[in-house]
């Protein structure tokens, strides 16, 4: 009674105005009903003769009907039906009434009880829909309201077979895209659905704009077993395919650059606990890489190539830990400004396709007159270093980083494989150096190390998985859509029946893949000399010689570097030889006689030579135990050796303290 008498009082004190004011949300249907019959008397006085315009009536009603029923597409398909049919009916009694006259026939009772009928459905929709006491509140406002974002609006809404997109706009002022990320474990939790399976896309133009992705069907749970390459004896300028995304899509990626769309060249980190599948899925990369024309590889692998074994033949050249590792990364060092120079000399911005052809286009001469110089192409390179942990710790993160940061531009991309990329297992420098990344499953507290904040923030998390989901993976590279990120991929399964392809790949990758051209052999020759053009030799057996000897069995294997050998400085004063110290092993029986200057230098090259022989071009005190029990010589003899052999130019000092590299006998210091 109150509030009737408010809203009487509110209206001018009478009934009549309270009456008008309760009616007027139910008139306009009755208004379109009258309308409707003016509009059929005018048209009779006007064309009820005209045969043409009989047609026009026609075909204007099933325009007009076609045009609601389209107009209705994204209201409720309940709503969307009765206007259809009202707008038909409505139009469909117009024409008749033009044609034959509002009064002939039938169509007076269809006007009186058909027009109201249809009048009086809307009058009941709307009393429906205001009655009194609170309006329902739709799914989608009440999902928002559960989760913390109640005044969020959601827009324009995608559905496709397995994926939802819903455009989202935030409260101005109260709420912000970091609200939506905080909140995307409980839409989860409230749709029912695995954290990987609701992403938020925030918008780069707005702080309260983004897209809500919603993928119901995890269609990664059924693992694909690999069936070989995606391209065999294509470009490694074409996308690389290593599994599926969530919503069946490719999951692809890229390393060289491509200057046309915009693309950087890559270098990869693969990040991944113990049983995530990190073997798979670089076993997954690798088989692309090695499958294309135009690409060389070298490989280390401290595992004496566990996952790789069947691919040996197809790697330019691959060795394990230890000094071999040392060695390739020294001469991956002067490749790299080898590289640069010859591209740089034949007008290459940066690698293409076609500097890995026979340089035929006067464009990219290297002659003053620019005339076409013929000269032997440059395949694209990618230097693989497999549980690099051992290695970033022994040789130091800043060779990687001085690498990483000048690869690029000469066509050599980086992968670096571990399982742990934190802050004590290599440095921001580094991981920063490395953008792209595939990070299978971890433990939660390393999804920062693996993935930018602003990947997790979108609802990226490899911690969900650990090591239940192998090959669940999220991966971030130049080339990739932005908005793909955020979204789990899961690369392909290598089974024991994979072990006969991927040796097949191998012989072909021998026969048809790129060899190394003759400005990366030479550079590669001109440092570690026999390391590199004696590898072939060695691909079948276990590549890396710590020792001219026999290897000391309590020596740990991947050990790169001793402590004592650390403790030497190469450029501080060596300790001499010390009373007493043998050198009869290689100067007749006179045991107790000191070696002339000549005869111990004579001696010590006998012994690099030997070093050189078996491959190995970096050495340290350490490397001489075994040869100085066979000779009677003691490591301070050796360690003044050392200082001597780098005054002659046959030693030169590493990035690694107390580790020294073999300048080849051939090559000029």
């Amino acid at each position: 009674m109150a509030s009737t008498t408010a809203q009487t009082s509110s209206t001018g004190g009478s009934v009549g105005a309270y009456l008008l004011h309760r009616a007027k949300p139910h008139l306009p249907p009755w208004l379109g009903l009258a309308g409707v019959g003016i509009a059929g008397s005018g048209a009779h006085f006007m064309w009820a003769d005209s045969v043409g315009a009989g047609v026009g009536l026609t075909l204007s009603a099933v325009a007009l009907t076609g045009a609601t029923w389209w107009a209705g597409r994204e209201t409720s398909a309940q709503r969307r039906l009765h206007s259809a049919i009202t707008v038909a009916a409505g139009s469909a009694w117009v024409t008749g009434a033009a044609l034959a006259g509002p009064l002939a026939g039938a169509l007076p009772d269809a006007y009186l009880m058909g027009g109201a009928v249809l009048a009086l459905s809307w009058n009941v929709r709307m009393t429906l829909r205001t009655s009194d006491g609170p309006a329902p509140e739709s799914a989608d406002k009440g999902l928002l309201a559960k989760v913390g974002l109640a005044k969020a609006r959601i827009g324009r809404t995608e559905v496709e077979p397995n994926r939802v997109t819903a455009a989202l706009q935030l409260e101005g002022g109260e709420q912000t895209n970091d609200d939506v990320a905080r909140a995307l474990v409980r839409i989860a939790s409230a749709l029912d659905l695995p954290q990987s399976a609701v992403r938020y896309q925030p918008s780069a133009d707005s702080a309260r704009r983004g897209e809500l992705v919603i993928v119901p069907r995890d269609m990664l749970g059924e693992p694909v077993e690999w069936q070989g390459p995606s391209l065999p004896g294509g470009s490694i300028a074409d996308p690389l395919v290593i599994g599926q995304y969530d919503d069946g899509s490719p999951l692809m990626v890229w390393l060289p650059g491509d200057p046309d769309v915009g693309r950087n060249a890559s270098h990869f980190l693969i990040a991944g606990m113990t049983g995530s599948g990190k073997g798979d899925a670089a076993l997954n990369l690798m088989t692309e890489i090695l499958s294309r024309r135009d690409v060389i590889m070298w490989l280390s692998d401290p595992k004496a190539f566990q996952d790789y074994r069947p691919l040996l033949p197809a790697y330019d050249w691959a060795v394990e830990g230890g000094a071999g590792t040392e060695a390739m990364v020294e001469a991956l060092q002067h490749v790299i400004p080898a590289r640069t120079g010859w591209l740089g000399k034949h007008s290459y911005r940066q690698w293409t396709t076609q500097a890995a052809e026979t340089q035929t286009d006067p464009a990219h001469s290297c002659r003053p007159d620019r005339t076409a110089c013929g000269c032997p192409g440059l395949p694209f390179m990618v230097a693989w270093m497999e549980e690099a942990a051992n290695t970033l710790r022994n040789l130091g993160d800043d060779v990687f980083t001085g690498i990483a940061q000048e690869a690029r531009s000469a066509g050599v991309s980086l992968i670096v494989s571990l399982q742990r990329p934190s802050y004590d297992q290599m440095s921001t420098s580094t991981r920063a150096s490395l953008p792209s990344v595939i990070a299978l499953g971890c433990d939660p507290r390393d999804e920062g190390f693996s993935l930018p904040d602003s990947v997790t923030n979108q609802g990226a998390h490899p911690g969900a998985w650990g090591n239940r989901r192998p090959g669940y993976c999220y991966v971030v590279s130049s080339g990739i859509d932005e908005d793909r990120y955020a979204s789990p991929g899961r690369t392909q399964q290598f089974t024991p029946r994979a072990v006969s392809l991927m040796e097949t790949l191998a012989q072909w990758a021998v026969r048809n893949g790129a060899t190394a051209d003759p400005i990366t052999t030479a550079a590669a020759r001109a440092v570690v000399g026999n390391a590199y053009s004696g590898r072939q030799d060695h691909t079948d057996e276990t590549t890396e010689q710590t020792t001219v000897g026999e290897q000391d069995d309590d020596m740990p294997q991947t050990s790169l570097l001793d402590p004592e050998d650390a403790a030497m400085d190469p450029e501080a004063e060596l300790p001499g030889a010390q009373q007493g110290d043998d050198a009869g092993g290689l100067f007749g029986t006179d045991t107790g006689r000191r070696p002339t200057p000549e005869e111990a230098r004579e001696l010590f090259a006998r012994a690099l030579d030997q070093f050189e022989a078996a491959g190995q071009m970096v050495v340290g005190p350490k490397d001489f135990m075994d040869w100085c029990d066979a000779n009677g010589y003691s490591r301070p003899w050796v360690s003044a050796r050392l200082r001597d052999a780098a005054e002659d130019g046959r030693l030169q000092p590493t990035s690694t303290t107390g580790r020294w590299r073999i300048v080849p006998a051939l090559t000029p210091a």
